[in-house]
């Protein structure tokens, strides 16, 4: 016999695709669906069926998924309400960089006919306004539980089930526990002396006091220019008395030029989502920019500059990823791009000393994730904003009003700690994870992750993950909704099945990793300090040079059929029990 499959497309419809293989398993087609009651009875004797770790983006659309199924299922979240990173990060300046209409869910169609964004990068109250309007709508909130710190995760290999233990003492058990922690979520902060005797507030950007905080006439020190400071320093630049700006090296970084969304451009955007989607689906990073399909050396420099120029001045990420495909593997080509931008950089600063300042020496254009920015390099031509070379004069230790460095004290009423994030397995790590054997996640990953797929783990079954690590680097909610969408029809091929339990084949996972490695291979970022390979100097273990290799750098589709022929194949390098 020949098996149908339910494919989601990339423009949020079904179709039926006929896969090209025949007799691949032993059950019937009436075996292969299951009843809502069904799968409902199954593991009752257990707590739940399936528990999601994170109510933000990836858990949201899971938890919709799994209760549509009528799977006994539970989201717990550390923090008070839903929303993960748009629920903490809320400092001036907070938006994505993705345009909204395409970091909204697909799933829906009710939700993308009746929501309506009201600027091109939605704003941090407006998503987790979004957020809470997609939970609230489908009244998801019934199965979460906030408050919730998961402190361990022990695996019972005779039992085949997760404890999960939390930090008010709970212990729950389940079959399956899915991860939906973010990939940015834990912050870190620096190591300076006398941090805890500053008498003013200070926190990380991800810790920005929720209830108001009046800058007005203050004197405020931003510790950081990375991607996160460069949305903080031009709003905090306008209320301030002072603001001092502590660099040790400075980021690329090009205009977001936002603008307001009207009904009528919303309905235009409402009319065109199935082309939006199918567009984030083909290009590399999930987005609706695509590359420029012609070589940089088929194109004159004069014809070069022409489309950075449109580039520049366009929304959102066009002038990184709609370039030329030789900027992030030819040091030729990059360095023309990288001189551009430095070009267009000192355009903007009125003093040349500090436009050299902001212009990175270490690494090219576009080989990190790109910070895209809204007057950031015009809030240095400021009366009231000082940049300080850390790198050169760097902070020695904080002090109860304020901070020295090597060679002088600095007063301040705030101080904002915009030093990164333990991108990627930061938030594994602080969970005691345990499996075959004891075995801690956070030792088979002391050098980098190691995955498969980016969705499972050898030695630690029935354990799964969205947006992990080695997952392709995108447009968060589209990669999302790619991780749920394969996650999903997995649990269902199990209960089908009768599976209680699932294994990750050693060898197809060092296959994985190796294939993860070798699309660095030749790639300018391979040598970057970016979190795409592990550099975070105030983690020990991921300083320079000590790659780990974080992302999937092979692109969107290419890792869509690397899923699709996995499932195909009767989930080649997963062994059932």
């Amino acid at each position: 016999m020949f098996w149908v499959y339910l494919i989601r497309t990339p423009n949020h419809t079904l179709c039926y695709e006929l896969l090209k293989f025949f007799n691949q398993f032993e059950i019937t087609m009436a075996e292969q669906t299951l009843e809502t009651k069904d799968i409902a009875t199954i593991d009752d004797h257990l707590d739940y069926q399936v528990v999601i770790i994170g109510a933000g983006v990836s858990g949201i659309y899971q938890i919709k998924r799994l209760a549509d199924l009528g799977v006994r299922a539970t989201v717990l979240d550390a923090n008070a309400d839903l929303g993960g990173t748009w629920y903490n990060n809320r400092y001036p300046g907070a938006r994505f960089d993705s345009e909204s209409y395409s970091y909204g869910y697909s799933f829906s169609q009710e939700v993308l006919d009746e929501w309506h964004w009201t600027e091109k990068f939605s704003p941090q109250p407006e998503t987790l306004k979004y957020l809470n309007f997609v939970a609230d709508k489908f009244d998801l909130r019934k199965y979460m539980q906030f408050g919730c710190r998961v402190q361990a995760m022990l695996f019972d290999e005779g039992a085949n089930i997760w404890t999960i233990r939390l930090d008010d003492g709970r212990e729950i058990a389940t079959r399956f526990v899915i991860t939906a922690v973010g990939t940015l979520s834990t912050p870190t902060l620096p190591k300076f002396e006398g941090m805890d005797s500053f008498k003013g507030p200070s926190f990380h950007p991800a810790h920005w006091p929720h209830e108001p905080l009046d800058l007005t006439g203050k004197r405020i020190a931003v510790i950081g220019s990375g991607a996160t400071a460069i949305q903080i320093i031009p709003e905090v630049a306008k209320a301030a008395e002072h603001l001092t700006v502590f660099q040790r090296r400075p980021n690329w970084a090009a205009p977001l030029n936002n603008a307001p969304i009207s009904e009528s451009e919303m309905a235009a955007i409402r009319e065109r989502y199935d082309e939006i989607f199918a567009t984030c689906a083909r290009s590399p990073g999930g987005f609706v920019h695509e590359p420029d399909p012609r070589s940089f050396y088929d194109v004159s420099p004069e014809k070069r500059r022409e489309l950075w120029d449109r580039l520049y001045d366009e929304p959102g990420f066009g002038i990184w990823i709609q370039n030329f495909f030789e900027i992030f593997f030819d040091e030729r080509a990059n360095a023309e791009m990288s001189d551009y931008i430095a070009e267009r950089i000192r355009r903007r600063v009125n003093d040349p000393a500090i436009a050299e300042q902001l212009i990175p020496k270490d690494h090219g254009f576009g080989v990190q994730r790109l910070p895209l920015e809204t007057g950031y390099f015009e809030t240095y031509n400021r009366d009231n904003v000082e940049l300080v070379n850390a790198a050169e004069t760097p902070i020695v230790r904080i002090t109860p009003t304020g901070l020295e460095t090597s060679e002088r004290s600095f007063e301040f009423d705030v101080i904002v700690y915009a030093t990164g994030f333990d991108a990627f397995t930061g938030a594994f790590d602080q969970i005691d994870i345990q499996g075959v054997g004891g075995e801690r996640l956070r030792d088979k990953w002391a050098t980098g992750p190691v995955t498969y797929l980016g969705t499972t783990i050898g030695g630690f079954p029935n354990f799964l993950m969205l947006m992990g690590p080695q997952t392709s680097a995108a447009n968060f909610p589209r990669s999302a909704e790619q991780s749920v969408d394969w996650v999903t029809p997995l649990l269902e091929y199990m209960w089908a099945h009768g599976h209680q339990r699932f294994d990750i084949d050693d060898a197809a996972e060092a296959e994985w990793v190796a294939h993860v490695k070798e699309m660095y291979e030749g790639a300018l970022l391979r040598n970057a300090k970016s979190f795409f390979t592990g550099y975070n100097s105030n983690v020990e273990g991921h300083e320079y040079g000590k790659t780990r290799y974080n992302i999937y750098n092979g692109g969107v589709p290419r890792y869509a059929e690397i899923l699709y022929e996995v499932t195909a194949n009767d989930y080649k390098g997963i062994h059932f029990r």
